[in-house]
């Protein structure tokens, strides 16, 4: 299993009614995408936010969130989110609205 369907729909249920939302396969599960920009995603067991090189400081220190790092380098302005972190529905939509406030801070592909 490349990504938790179950997280995965509990993100597709948190952006509903968020218009130019497309899903692709990506960063070795399942990404969502505003405009053409990721703004969220899941990744095994984790939720990845994109929040932005300035928002990654404040978004760390969030419980059970850590730097998302595929090579053993975090990549800048993304963050995983440990599936314990996001069982709660409000917590996972200000996750899901994190990403989104950033994507739309991004030009449109």
């Amino acid at each position: 299993m490349p990504y938790n369907d179950e997280l995965a729909l509990r993100i597709r249920i948190a952006l509903e009614g968020q218009d130019g939302m497309l899903e692709r396969k990506m960063f070795g599960g399942l990404c969502f995408m505003l405009n053409g920009n990721v703004c969220c995603g899941v990744t095994n067991d984790d939720m990845m936010v994109r929040v932005g090189p300035n928002g990654q400081e404040e978004a760390l220190a969030q419980p059970g969130a850590r730097p998302m790092d595929f090579t053993g380098r975090s990549i800048k302005g993304f963050v995983f989110v440990g599936l314990q972190a996001t069982l709660d529905d409000q917590v996972l939509a200000q996750w899901v609205e994190r990403g989104v406030a950033f994507a739309r801070t991004l030009p449109v592909k």
